[in-house]
């Protein structure tokens, strides 16, 4: 079976995922959900749609693939080691949805033998669906696009993540931040969905990404596609991303060289953070 017809598979996924968000992102208004407490909307209708979407990605995929490995953010966890596995995220941006902002994505990755084969992420808001498959580059809704061209750091705009911890990691995160300031970056953007985030870099709209712990389920996908569309993804270390919980940087490419040693400096800050 040839890349297309795993791509096929993963974009049909995506958009089935993205249905069950969009109508229960429809109804969070008509439920009282926006406005409520995070706990209050954790326990709601965000989680049923952080569950349904996944199983329906899944569904998906086993019409096709019964005997494909799973693993994501709610119901599966197989080995990454599997020979056929399929990395998924059913609702990447969870706080935005939760908020009733239409800034989240459905991330659907297909590793072969610890490989990335393909990616499809669909903002279900917009419609956008940004798509790669290995060695046949990146899209955005049919329209093939690239990274930047941007040189230097005060040409561009970077993008970040804030992990949900409220201790080191947001200190250092808070410290590269200002470091990159330093550089005269045109601006910093904390948008709260990684795989968007990471798609803008590949779309040329961001110069750069980082962030210094994310899941795999969050960059599986997204960063296939900056590689396809000409551009680097590390971790902040300079190392190969890897299917675990790590740190990334994903650039155009040509700022990698100029950020990876500003960032590398606050990850080892983070000691008790060893993989990041």
């Amino acid at each position: 079976m040839f890349n297309d017809d795993f791509m096929s598979v993963a974009i049909e996924a995506a958009r089935a995922g993205g249905e069950v968000a969009s109508r229960y992102f429809a109804d969070l208004d008509s439920a009282g959900i926006v406005g409520k407490t995070q706990d209050e909307r954790s326990e709601g209708l965000v989680t049923k749609a952080d569950v349904e979407a996944e199983q329906a990605i899944v569904a998906t995929i086993r019409r096709t693939f019964p005997d494909h490995h799973f693993l994501g953010e709610e119901e599966h966890s197989d080995s990454v080691d599997a020979e056929h596995l399929w990395v998924i995220d059913p609702l990447d941006g969870t706080n935005n949805f939760a908020h009733g902002i239409p800034h989240f994505a459905v991330s659907v990755a297909y590793y072969r033998n610890g490989q990335s084969v393909c990616g499809a992420i669909l903002n279900p808001a917009t419609d956008e669906l940004y798509t790669a498959v290995q060695g046949g580059g990146a899209f955005l809704n049919s329209r093939p696009v690239q990274v930047n061209a941007h040189q230097r750091l005060n040409e561009t705009i970077i993008a970040t993540g804030f992990y949900y911890d409220r201790g080191a990691i947001m200190k250092a995160t808070l410290a590269a931040i200002n470091d990159l300031f330093e550089q005269d970056i045109h601006g910093i953007r904390r948008f709260g969905a990684a795989a968007l985030d990471l798609v803008y870099v590949g779309a040329g709209r961001f110069g750069g990404f980082f962030e210094f712990t994310l899941s795999p389920w969050d960059f599986a996908a997204a960063a296939l596609f900056v590689e396809e569309a000409g551009g680097t993804v590390t971790t902040c270390r300079g190392e190969p991303l890897s299917l675990k919980k790590t740190s990334i940087l994903a650039t155009n490419g040509q700022l990698h060289e100029v950020m990876q040693p500003i960032l590398d400096q606050h990850a080892n800050s983070l000691s008790d953070f060893s993989d990041l």
